[in-house]
């Protein structure tokens, strides 16, 4: 038996895990493999429903309205789920294989012998959105920092280096690094996932259950359907799809740096009048404006978009509802209409070239760089507004 696959006894029981490096043609020959040779009663796939469906229809991008993902405030989630699909495929670029293919080939063999199939990972989008909510100021920024570098890495990973990634020590190390650059980002990417991959293949239903995950998660869902069988466990898993909502002291410091912004300028009223009260609303209008439009500039936004970039900031910094990237980002949209083609190289085109040139790329560009820019100048513009007011 290979060394990724794991064959688990509880009671009458048995669960077969493989480990996959998701983009290894061994490891579609494992997975069908197996399948054929142990005829389980179940399958669990490493995957959710909706990217099941992505896997079965790639066109399903065509689909894509980004005016509306940045309405409902998901820009970043979209991006961060393009930029790991991306890395995936780059890596997978080597070898012939997409990311995903063993998993597609999981189920398509179990549904040819006709046994069930049951998607046990949780929603990509959840998963996202837990590891956002959760982490610090300082551990976003490191997560955005993060994604930006990843959209313009062109690095391949030959085929024996994808092989080693089914290797715990190679694993361990991997996650090891994550863990210690971003902790709150591995919990929730590896660390609660693998129990709630445990908790679904647990409650699957037949003897032999045979599940398809990334190698990395081997160790930790053998920890949890363990933990299950010996204190007799009812999986739970509602607690891990829930999404902090922002606490009340996350609200009203969404409020604090634009009540100081109008704070300063009344107190600049009193110290000097009108005109020293325009003289610090210009210092604001034009410090943000000019960082949100320079965002918007080296993502090579449309004219318009630089245009509303620059005099939308300064109301984007008062306004805790909408950011200047989220309008900065529809402009863009309307200005430059994706099209279909857009759509079906969405993936493909996340490196330093195709993210200017794909039409959709270049509106979540707009929307993250000139977020960045007009945060930046809404910090510089308070210590600035203070100095105006003492001198």
């Amino acid at each position: 038996m290979s060394g990724c696959v794991k064959k688990l006894q509880f009671g009458e029981r048995e669960i077969i895990l493989i480990g996959t490096a998701h983009i290894s043609q061994e490891s579609i020959d494992e997975v069908t493999r197996e399948i054929e040779e142990k005829k389980p009663d179940c399958v669990g796939i490493e995957l959710d429903d909706e990217r099941y469906a992505s896997l079965k229809n790639p066109e399903s991008w065509r689909n894509l309205d980004i005016v509306k993902v940045l309405k409902q405030k998901q820009g970043w989630v979209l991006l961060a789920n393009l930029v790991l699909a991306s890395f995936q495929k780059r890596m997978g670029s080597d070898v012939g294989v997409k990311p995903g293919e063993e998993m597609k080939a999981a189920a398509f063999k179990a549904d040819e012998l006709g046994i069930p199939v049951v998607m046990v990972d949780r929603p990509i989008k959840i998963t996202l959105r837990r590891a956002w909510a959760k982490n610090s100021f300082w551990g976003k920024s490191k997560l955005l920092a993060a994604l930006f570098s990843s959209m313009f890495e062109t690095e391949e990973i030959s085929s024996e280096d994808i092989e080693k990634l089914k290797n715990s020590s190679e694993m361990d190390q991997m996650m090891a690094e994550l863990a210690d650059y971003l902790p709150v980002v591995k919990t929730v990417l590896i660390d609660e996932r693998d129990q709630y991959l445990a908790s679904n293949i647990w409650q699957a239903n037949g003897k032999r259950i045979l599940a398809v995950l990334g190698a990395g998660h081997l160790p930790g869902v053998e920890k949890w359907l363990g933990d299950f069988y010996k204190n007799e466990k009812k999986p739970e898993t509602e607690e891990l799809c829930f999404v902090p909502k922002p606490t009340v002291f996350s609200k009203i410091v969404s409020w604090i740096i634009p009540g100081a912004l109008i704070a300063l300028v009344v107190a600049g009223f009193f110290k000097g009048g009108i005109t020293k009260s325009v003289e610090m609303m210009l210092q604001w209008w034009i410090t943000n404006g000019v960082l949100a439009a320079l965002g918007s500039l080296l993502a090579l936004g449309h004219p318009l978009t630089i245009l509303v970039s620059f005099l939308g900031a300064w109301f984007a910094a008062i306004n805790p509802f909408i950011g200047i990237g989220v309008i900065a980002g529809i402009v863009q949209a309307w200005a430059r209409k994706p099209k279909v083609s857009d759509m079906e190289n969405l993936s493909t085109d996340i490196n330093f070239k195709g993210v200017y040139k794909n039409r959709i790329l270049r509106v979540l560009l707009v929307f993250f760089l000139s977020s960045v820019g007009g945060s930046i100048g809404t910090f510089v513009s308070v210590p600035a507004l203070i100095s105006k007011i003492i001198h």
